[in-house]
């Protein structure tokens, strides 16, 4: 069954310049989609055409009758007061207006209405309500909000006081709570640290709904989607496949392309000597030659059907590297660092040396911006030191980039914070993608991943031993990501980076710094080495809790009779389902806990395990 159902769409926001030309797909039913393409190709235009809240030039977007569709790009507007935990259950108020329409037939037939038509309207409702979780309303509130990373408090904080990303993450939120058939998802995981990500990543694919993602994650494409749409040049090219798959695919392609046109104008070249030739015979006399000549030149402008293929654009330049002679880049002893009552780090020591790619992890607010600031010497720790190694050259992307004078137009602020000459700017930023009059764009009016752009412009015109990269990937998108991978392929000095990009950390930390819980945790893995690990060890802990509440077995009795064995049984289950009803309610104390409600819940899944197992056992011996 067809979903959605996009036909001819085409949309011009300039006469004459269509944005998307034609565009046409279909997305069966339970399928998950990623939607990819340049900055400004056309993907969240293509977004706010299929959602209704633009109308397309020409074309017609077709979904089945009384199937909903939400979308993450579009931030409503609430009321003046709205809080974030109304936002949140005004998601959920078509199901709690069933819970009012159900008490209202429970009234009625408390009143002695036992009429037909009543009786089956509260039948239809209560399944209904059932069906969509309208017992647990409040429980499936909190699960949502703390696998996103909402706490308590920005809940109860005024909506309109909420940051970007956090009402970003809100309605992210919202959405999922909204029980929605079709999510349009646009750059659904900007603003979300890993484990709120990697909990979205398992409710996407959990969800039986249908799901178009535009994102510039790698890591949650593959992890997520089964095809990929591509807009290039207004038009769509599909793939069957993952994000890795993609990838593949795009490559061989366009090596298809490329040797059916190089065949081409071979065959063409050739062609082109043979009129050459009889032109030139035909002036020494065999004037029927021309005509010969004429109809191959007509054969060769029919056989100009394939024009040359293209790839993108790519920036093209490498990170400078300073010769490093000494055992420390980076060292750290007996750090500490905490703000009122909050503590970031605790008597810390750490040791970066030559060559190393360290990856510095965590969720949101563990303090690994601070961290890298205290490095920079931008902020002071409490206790310890840290230093940087004699001989070390460091450059340092921030997460947010400012210029001296945003006023200073691109090849100005090059020219002077670069200090270099106009010609030498114009040559530096050619290569990642200035040309033209867009160098004479003030600083100001540059997109967040126009001003990273120009920073590491800057930046790779030292000669440097120790990079240092604040979520470098922020705000670029997939080309501009793999080009910056590209440059540090070829960095081999040492480098530490905060990123929230999984497949970025993936490719190059061969060390992991986890913070969380004001420590810092060394791992001297890889990324997916750091995740087997974590895995294995979260394995053992539910083995040793599993043997731990496991009944000891009871020596056999050869005369134990039917009654001693169930009633011992009876007393085994009372006792389960004790511990079970502590465990829903330690569930309803730790509702803004996201990592004591995942232990709990896990405790929850191997006791009700358990129970079934005795209850099974109970039966066979009451047979």
């Amino acid at each position: 069954m067809i979903d959605l159902s996009v036909q001819k769409i085409r949309i011009a926001f300039e006469k004459g310049n269509d944005i998307l030309k034609g565009v046409t797909f279909d997305v069966n039913s339970g399928e998950h989609v990623g939607i990819l393409g340049r900055n400004g190709a056309g993907k969240t235009t293509l977004f706010r055409v299929i959602s209704g809240e633009l109308t397309a030039d020409e074309g017609v977007v077709v979904t089945p009758p009384g199937k909903r569709v939400g979308v993450l790009s579009q931030i409503p507007v609430y009321p003046e007061g709205y809080t974030g935990e109304d936002v949140l259950r005004r998601a959920q108020r078509r199901i709690e207006k069933m819970g009012e329409e159900m008490e209202a037939l429970a009234a009625k037939m408390a009143a002695g209405d036992s009429s037909s038509d009543t009786l089956r309207a509260y039948d239809r409702l209560s399944a209904e309500f059932l069906r969509l979780g309208g017992y647990e309303l409040e429980r499936f509130r909190d699960t949502v909000a703390n696998g996103l990373g909402i706490p308590r408090v920005q809940r109860e904080q005024p909506y309109r006081e909420l940051s970007g990303g956090e009402r970003t993450r809100l309605n992210l939120a919202r959405l999922i709570l909204e029980d929605t058939d079709i999510l349009l998802l646009d750059e659904p995981t900007n603003h979300l640290d890993m484990s709120a990500a990697e909990w979205l990543e398992d409710y996407i694919n959990k969800f039986k709904g249908t799901v178009l993602a535009i994102s510039h994650d790698r890591y949650f494409l593959d992890r997520t989607v089964s095809r990929i749409i591509e807009i290039v040049d207004g038009a769509p090219e599909f793939y069957s496949g993952s994000y890795s798959f993609y990838i593949q695919e795009k490559r061989r392609r366009y090596e298809e392309r490329l040797k059916q046109y190089e065949k081409q104008e071979a065959k063409i070249a050739q062609l082109q000597r043979a009129a050459d030739d009889l032109h030139l015979w035909a002036f020494m006399g065999a004037d029927k030659l021309h005509k010969r000549a004429f109809s191959i030149e007509k054969r060769i402008d029919k056989m100009r059907v394939t024009d040359r293929p293209r790839q993108e654009a790519k920036m093209r330049s490498r990170f400078g590297e300073a010769e490093f002679r000494g055992d420390e880049v980076l060292l750290a002893k007996g750090v500490t660092k905490a703000f009122g009552e909050k503590r970031i780090l605790g008597e810390t020591e750490l040791l970066i040396e030559p060559g190393e790619r360290v990856a510095l992890i965590g969720d949101n607010g563990t303090g690994k911006s601070t961290l890298i600031r205290m490095i920079m010497g931008l902020e002071p720790e409490d206790a310890g030191f840290i230093r940087l190694g004699p001989a070390v050259k460091c450059a340092y992307l921030p997460q947010t980039v400012a210029f001296e004078d945003e006023n200073l137009s691109v090849l100005e602020t090059m020219m002077y914070e670069g200090k270099c000459t106009q010609q030498e700017a114009r040559d530096r930023l050619a290569a990642f993608l200035f040309r033209g009059d867009g160098v004479f764009t003030p600083v100001s009016a540059l997109s967040g991943g126009e001003r990273s752009r120009l920073k590491l412009c800057m930046l790779m015109r030292s000669d440097i031993n120790f990079l240092i990269l604040d979520e470098p990937t922020n705000h670029l998108d997939v080309a501009s990501r793999e080009w910056i991978e590209d440059a540090l392929s070829d960095y081999t000095e040492a480098l530490l980076f905060v990123s929230h990009d999984r497949y970025f950390i993936s490719r190059f930390a061969t060390r992991i710094w986890a913070m969380g819980g004001g420590e810092l945790r060394d791992y001297r893995m890889g990324y997916e080495e750091y995740r087997a690990y974590l895995e294995r060890q979260r394995q053992l802990a539910q083995t040793a809790a599993a043997k731990t509440e496991k009944p000891k077995k009871e020596q056999k009795k050869p005369a134990a009779s039917r009654e001693k064995s169930t009633a011992r049984l009876e007393r085994e289950i009372s006792q389960l389902e004790a511990k079970l009803s502590e465990n829903q309610a330690a569930q309803e104390a730790a509702a803004t806990d996201y990592q004591r409600l995942m232990e709990l819940t896990g405790e929850h899944r191997e006791l009700s395990a358990r129970l079934e197992e005795l209850y099974a056992a109970w039966e066979e011996a009451m047979e």
